[in-house]
């Protein structure tokens, strides 16, 4: 039997199997299995496709991936608001590359990722799916894009990305694994679980530990247990958009929300957009703006004042040392301290060292050694 064969059928037993306490055990260790064969299966494909993948040149302070079926018009959307230049058609695969475009906003250069259309089924091969996955994994921020008609193509999207290890919209599981030399495998936890400590073990057994130490904090379930434990999943935010509006029938329009809903988005979090006629473009990139978390920070350079046109842009919560970073050069060896107005600073020209955390808007100072 394959890997392929074996993927399918730990995937048939898991459906089949009713999940209670006396089943908790067994589902916790194929889940195991599955992820670990799952993983073999990716580097067996990766080896043989020589590494696969888009050469995709990441640049800009950001990047987000456009996900959407084919044809929903991703590079119409991407042409509106980047200088791209993506080949635009009404019929299915039209693109055929990963094409980005650079979005201008409040000074900062946003890449926007216009990939190939994923269809159902792409973590497992089809499509060139592996290969546009494998880009996705390096944004900072997913956009799923669906057609105003087809809102039931959302959860094909997100199982593809789930099953390629992307995990949206959470917190990664607080769970360390150390190896030791003896006397099996102790479980500590910071609360009480709702997992079985037998399921726990029999988990890590699965992932090849005999001897070790787990430490849990907080209460996973079975799936969080495994992320915790093979620790090579990526968590990145996520926001929805709907394109096509403009030719939806307005009695149509509370039918489409509560397909939404169906889907456990929040119809009031979606944007609904027209990228053919630029309707509501300008509410989807304030809202990539709040998602990505971007701050803008003007440099008070010396004998050259503030420099409010080309702001350092950092990622919200970044301090100074992010600031000098990104700044380049000796500064960071150079430095002495930092002066801040605005938001973060509790009083103008606030002298303050590298781990202070800087906010949108703050005019930041360096002071360094000669």
């Amino acid at each position: 039997m394959g890997l392929e064969e074996e993927i399918e059928a730990l995937e048939e037993e898991i459906a089949e199997t009713p999940y209670n306490k006396s089943t908790e055990s067994h589902i916790g260790r194929l889940k195991a299995k599955l992820a670990e064969k799952r993983d073999e299966l990716e580097t067996q494909q990766e080896s043989s496709s020589g590494g696969g993948g888009y050469g995709v040149q990441q640049s800009g302070d950001a990047t987000v991936a456009l996900v959407g079926f084919p044809s929903v018009g991703k590079s119409t959307l991407i042409n509106a608001l980047t200088n791209a230049d993506s080949e635009v058609g009404a019929y299915d695969f039209t693109t055929l590359d990963v094409n980005p475009g650079m979005l201008d906003y409040r000074g900062a250069n946003i890449q926007l990722l216009d990939v190939p259309g994923l269809i159902e089924g792409a973590a497992g091969g089809r499509g060139s799916g592996r290969e546009v996955l494998s880009v996705i994994r390096t944004a900072d921020l997913i956009v799923f894009m669906l057609s105003a008609f087809e809102i039931d193509n959302y959860d094909p999207l997100a199982e593809a990305l789930y099953r390629n290890d992307i995990r949206l919209d959470r917190e990664p599981p607080s769970i360390t694994v150390r190896k030791k030399g003896k006397d099996g495998i102790d479980v500590n936890a910071s609360t009480e679980l709702s997992l079985d400590e037998e399921t726990v073990k029999n988990v890590l057994r699965e992932h090849g530990f005999v001897n070790a130490i787990i430490t849990i904090r907080g209460d996973p379930d079975i799936d969080e247990l495994v992320d915790g434990i093979m620790d090579n999943r990526v968590y990145l935010p996520s926001l929805t958009i709907v394109n096509k509006v403009d030719l939806i029938d307005p009695s149509y329009a509370e039918t489409m929300r509560n397909k939404i809903r169906e889907h456990d988005i929040d119809p009031t979090e979606a944007i609904f957009i027209s990228a053919e006629k630029d309707r509501g473009l300008d509410t989807l990139v304030e809202r990539l703006w709040e998602e990505l978390g971007l701050i803008r920070i003007y440099m008070d350079k010396p004998g050259r004042g503030i420099d409010y046109e080309d702001p350092l842009i950092l990622k919200r919560g970044e301090t100074v040392e992010d600031a000098l970073s990104k700044l380049g050069g000796t500064l960071d060896e150079r430095f002495r301290f930092a002066r801040v107005t605005g938001p973060s600073a509790k009083h103008d020209e606030q002298q303050v060292g590298q781990d202070h955390s800087l906010k949108d808007e703050d005019v930041l100072r360096v002071i360094v050694r000669r």
